[in-house]
């Protein structure tokens, strides 16, 4: 709230001043006005004059601030207080007014009332005058806390004030005591202010606790990851709120955020979708904003797949295929066989029933909203060649040449494997004689020996 909103002026009172000239007296009730911008001013005067005088003999009375060749200048001729001002005399013009609208700073100033009778030369002034002091605020209600239950309000001025200055309270516009401070429960919801006894249409501007804080989003449009988003939180309050961000995460306290009337976000991301809240808080009070949801658009992460029944199969088994991703909004899926244009299914699930050879090769899911798409890794089916039963293998990188490779490998493996079950099967006769074979040497020297002992036994026989 502006400080001039209310009309705000506070007057510093001071005895009163009497100047006396020939019988002629100038009796200003205040010397001091101190005033807000924009307020409405009262100064008045009361005249005494000497015996003789008739209103009859009073050619002009004015109030003043400048003087033009040695004359003051009416102000009601000002063009500076055009239509701003108003004097006016009683019947008996011995008591005087001066009214100033919409008063500004170059108003500060000293005014004076004069009087000139129909006697040439003849005026008498009021000096010194009354001096109007105009400031940027007025009257205002300091906020100090007594107590954990109460509060102590206290009205207070930009001008120094008299002794003689006195303060009227005010509730919900209702008038509930004098005095220049004021004790109130912690917490109320009422619109307090103050004004200066005798002035009342002069008075501070209302303080009261935070109404419920409202809480816009910027853009408004749809968020999508990665945009910048800025929340701001604003509630009607006097004192100024300060102001608390917190996210709802499913505890029983929310989670604090910030302390500051805008929660920024310079590049939102998925895990900012949730529930916002603020609170706004003065020494009168605490109120919190309804839950706002944020809602974070994205386009599907990469998909992962996972594969029923995970152990080997056997041909004519029946293999499911489930693909899921994290996305909003929620993904639909497609699923493709390498090399072929056309989806093999559409849905997050993906059944083969009677699983034979001609199913082998690698598959991969498409995940798909109005964000984006993003493409699982391939997944190999294939049939084995030695024992019938089915293997399935996740490639995350799959270049040729690394499936070259494994197929390589698996032949590499089956050859093996078929030579060693073919050397377990042979006569043992045929290792007998491959061992003979090897080691032929032998068999001479059995017939060397042999001869040796025939001249022998011969001699024995003669």
């Amino acid at each position: 709230m502006s400080p001039s909103a209310g009309g705000l002026v506070v007057f510093l009172l001071s005895v009163q001043v009497i100047q006396s000239q020939d019988g002629w007296r100038v009796n200003y009730d205040q010397t001091d006005v101190c005033a807000a911008k924009g307020s409405r001013v009262f100064m008045d005067c009361d005249i005494t004059h000497p015996p003789g005088i008739y209103p009859s003999d009073i050619k002009d009375r004015f109030w003043f601030t400048k003087e033009k060749d040695g004359e003051p200048v009416d102000l009601k001729t000002d063009s500076e207080y055009s239509d701003r001002v108003r004097h006016t005399c009683y019947s008996d013009w011995k008591r005087c007014y001066l009214t100033i609208t919409d008063v500004r700073e170059s108003d500060s100033a000293e005014y004076k009332f004069t009087l000139m009778t129909n006697e040439p030369g003849e005026k008498y002034t009021g000096s010194p005058g009354v001096t109007l002091n105009v400031t940027d605020s007025g009257l205002q209600v300091q906020v100090r806390r007594s107590d954990s239950t109460w509060l102590e309000l206290t009205c207070h001025s930009s001008c120094v004030l008299s002794d003689r200055a006195e303060y009227v309270w005010y509730k919900n516009e209702k008038y509930i005591k004098r005095g220049s401070s004021l004790l109130v429960s912690s917490g109320s919801t009422d619109r307090y202010s103050c004004y200066l006894r005798g002035s009342w249409d002069q008075r501070s501007p209302a303080v009261y606790g935070p109404q419920r804080p409202s809480v816009s989003v910027s853009p408004s449009a749809e968020m999508l990851e990665g945009d910048s988003v800025t929340l701001t939180c604003s509630a009607d309050a006097n004192p100024a709120a300060n102001y608390t961000w917190y996210k709802e995460d499913g505890t029983s306290d929310p989670r604090l955020l910030s302390e500051e009337p805008q929660l920024v976000f310079s590049s939102i991301q998925s895990s900012d979708s949730g529930n916002y809240s603020c609170t706004a808080e003065n020494q009168l009070g605490r109120k919190t904003s309804d839950f706002i949801s944020i809602d974070v658009k994205y386009g599907p992460q990469r998909p992962s797949v996972s594969v029923s029944p995970s152990a080997e199969m056997l041909e004519g088994d029946s293999l499911t295929l489930t693909c899921s991703t994290d996305a909003n909004p929620a993904a639909s899926y497609t699923w493709y066989k390498e090399h072929e244009d056309s989806p093999r299914a559409s849905g997050q699930i993906f059944t083969i029933t009677d699983f034979t050879a001609e199913h082998s090769g690698n598959y991969y899911c498409e995940a798909q909203n109005e964000m984006g798409r993003s493409n699982s890794t391939l997944l190999l089916i294939t049939e084995s060649a030695v024992d019938g039963t089915t293997r399935i293998i996740h490639i995350t990188r799959w270049p040729l040449l690394v499936v070259m490779l494994i197929l390589l490998l698996v032949f590499c493996l089956w050859t093996r494997k078929k030579k060693a079950v073919s050397s377990t099967t042979e006569p043992h006769e045929s290792r007998e004689a491959v061992e003979m074979d090897l080691h032929p040497e032998y068999e001479d020297l059995s017939d060397m020996a042999a001869q040796r002992e025939d001249p022998e036994e011969q001699e024995d026989q003669v």
